[in-house]
């Protein structure tokens, strides 16, 4: 099974404090892990940021909004034992804790309003993302997510929204501002050297296909040979063995084909079989591309997530 949301781990983690004792919460984690029978793989799975499983990040979350609840406590760091408050859940006989059960303590009410007002309209804003891209409005704004995972369902809508408009624009320029995005974008990926002696190779060929020859590194030890294609309809494996055919002619051993439209499975085929490297970037990818070396897009908020140092606070 696939690792549970935050909410679902609510009581399983507080039933791990059911006998009092005080105990540390990666003990707790562990059990937790037993009892719903998860997987090695489940348990290793890791967050985009690499530094933590998914597994023991929600179990953190899980932690944090019961203790906010009050139904465990913690007298120091990474340790906790259930309150009264808790034996009296555990006894009603609950068969689930969400954050909807916790509203009905005070304090938990208290710090839920603190946070959305810290929070201001960003949920909102998340929320209405999904409407572009036909991504899910949904996704972002979850209650079933943590909250650092809601920030990166939010950047994940945003994100799929600025590629389908830098896509649509790339699409309606001319076929010279193109080439030049193609210029651009080869020289931020570090090949071509500067950009002006990419522009002296790419888009001056026209030779069976080739629409230019660009250094792969600085000192150009070897060429990448280009094909630009601002199209509409999808590009299929003919185009792809011109373009092959081309290369062998030039002696060249890797080449790029370069669209805004998409490949057909033949032709990503044909290009896998061939001991020439050919490269296919669809439309997709090229926006994918823009975005990450910065081409045609700006930087408008850098958002940095942090956590608690524990070590900081540390005084054992």
């Amino acid at each position: 099974m696939a690792v549970p949301d935050f909410q679902t781990l609510m009581l399983p983690v507080l039933r791990g404090y059911a006998d009092g004792v005080l105990r540390p919460s990666t003990e707790v984690r562990t059990l937790v892990g037993q009892q719903l029978q998860l997987t090695t793989a489940d348990l290793e799975e890791m967050l985009p940021s690499a530094r933590q499983t998914r597994f023991a990040n929600r179990v953190a979350w899980a932690h944090s909004y019961l203790k906010q609840a009050k139904l465990i406590e913690s007298e120091r760091r990474g340790v906790f034992r259930i309150t009264a408050r808790g034996e009296a859940v555990l006894q009603s006989g609950v068969d689930h804790v969400d954050i909807a059960y916790l509203t009905q303590y005070p304090e938990f009410q208290e710090f839920r309003n603190r946070t959305s007002e810290q929070a201001g309209d960003g949920a909102t804003a998340a929320s209405s993302m999904g409407n572009v891209a036909g991504a899910s409005p949904r996704a972002a704004g979850s209650p079933s997510l943590t909250p650092d995972e809601q920030i990166r369902a939010g950047y994940a809508l945003q994100r799929a929204g600025l590629a389908a408009q830098v896509l649509d624009r790339v699409k309606q320029a001319s076929p010279a501002f193109f080439e030049s995005l193609v210029v651009r974008l080869l020289v931020a990926m570090g090949y071509g050297g500067s950009e002006e002696d990419a522009a002296r190779v790419v888009g001056r060929s026209g030779d069976g296909g080739i629409d230019g020859i660009i250094k792969e590194d600085r000192l150009g030890f070897d060429s990448i040979y280009v094909q630009a294609k601002r199209w509409e309809n999808t590009v299929g494996r003919p185009t792809i063995q011109q373009f092959a055919g081309a290369l062998q002619g030039h002696r060249a051993r890797k080449g790029a084909v370069i669209t805004t439209a998409s490949f057909t499975r033949d032709a990503v085929e044909y290009a896998a079989t061939l001991q020439t490297t050919i490269v296919l970037i669809d439309g997709e990818q090229l926006a994918d591309l823009m975005i990450e070396f910065g081409i045609g897009v700006t930087e408008v908020e850098v958002v940095r997530l942090k956590r608690i140092d524990e070590d900081y606070f540390g005084e054992e």
